[in-house]
């Protein structure tokens, strides 16, 4: 999945290049057709400074659309993209593998992959000064892998519950603004700094050295948790209707400024109405409506 991650970001970093640059283009045609009140170097300078405050920004769905999403062209290009292939490639794969695979089998295969993501859990909320949260999520990973080999979730059962982390969460909990809104190909919602925190998070992934040597076993595993992530939001994806593409946005963005207040305390301050979409393996979900969250690992 690292390299999918970093195919996306090279392909969409391609094309945000390729239309900003036709903006910039367009816009310096246009200021030389105009009087000449202003010096040109001046124009193109405010244009620059204009850009640089549109990736400065800290992307929240109640903001308008061209502040939270300035690349909005763009983006419904690579959603459209994405949607395409969810709905010929993904879903069915998904409906075939909820009907043909049992649902204890597909728990354990969800609480496994969220086992072995505790360590960095553990790594983030050291990072975030919070060291009481970070020896749970310690002494969960210790009993699952001890006892179940991370197969079943009985450290839940004794009061420690799961709490997944990105780095993009901690950069968020530190303040550092998120940036506008991007649409990845493949793997879809996302933000400046959800990019930035993903490449590292692809880099965490204990999969990603254990099974170094092994590319089929790789790939297998990861489009094992695309499908699995996929298949757990088949029974509520009819909740969206209308103009999805503005929808699965706004619901990202909520739903990362949510997880990120709650972290800090200050989730009353906070509004979050889409309950339904609280995925915690959103980031390995590609796509539309399955990258809703991305998700949390977009964050």
């Amino acid at each position: 999945m690292h390299r999918s991650i970093y195919l996306s970001i090279c392909l969409f970093s391609l094309a945000s290049s390729a239309h900003i640059f036709a903006e910039v283009t367009t816009d310096v045609e246009n200021l030389e057709d105009e009087p000449a009140k202003t010096p040109l170097r001046t124009k193109i300078s405010n244009k620059a400074q204009q850009l640089q405050t549109q990736l400065n920004v800290d992307a929240r769905a109640a903001q308008a659309e061209e502040v939270k999403d300035p690349f909005q062209p763009l983006n419904r290009k690579i959603y459209q993209f994405n949607d395409a292939i969810d709905r010929t490639v993904l879903r069915p794969i998904a409906v075939q593998y909820v009907e043909k695979v049992p649902q204890d089998v597909r728990g354990s295969y969800i609480q496994f992959r969220s086992n072995l993501g505790e360590p960095w859990n553990v790594v983030n909320q050291l990072i975030q000064g919070r060291p009481a949260r970070a020896a749970k999520s310690l002494g969960r990973f210790t009993i699952n892998t001890l006892t179940t080999l991370g197969l079943a979730d009985p450290a839940r059962r004794l009061g420690l519950s799961h709490e997944d982390e990105k780095l993009g969460m901690t950069l968020g909990y530190y303040g550092v603004p998120s940036g506008p809104y991007i649409m990845l190909p493949f793997l879809g919602p996302s933000s400046v700094r959800g990019v930035i925190g993903s490449a590292v998070d692809s880099q965490a992934r204990p999969q990603k050295y254990i099974l170094d040597n092994d590319d089929g076993i790789y790939w297998g595993d990861q489009a094992g948790g695309v499908v699995n992530s996929r298949s757990e939001i088949l029974d509520v994806e009819g909740v969206l209707t209308g103009d999805r593409y503005a929808q699965i946005r706004d619901i990202y963005l909520q739903r990362t400024n949510y997880v990120i207040a709650e972290k800090k305390g200050t989730e009353q301050d906070t509004l979050f109405l889409e309950d339904d979409f609280e995925d915690e393996n959103s980031n390995d979900v590609p796509f539309s409506e399955s990258s809703i969250e991305s998700s949390d690992e977009d964050l």
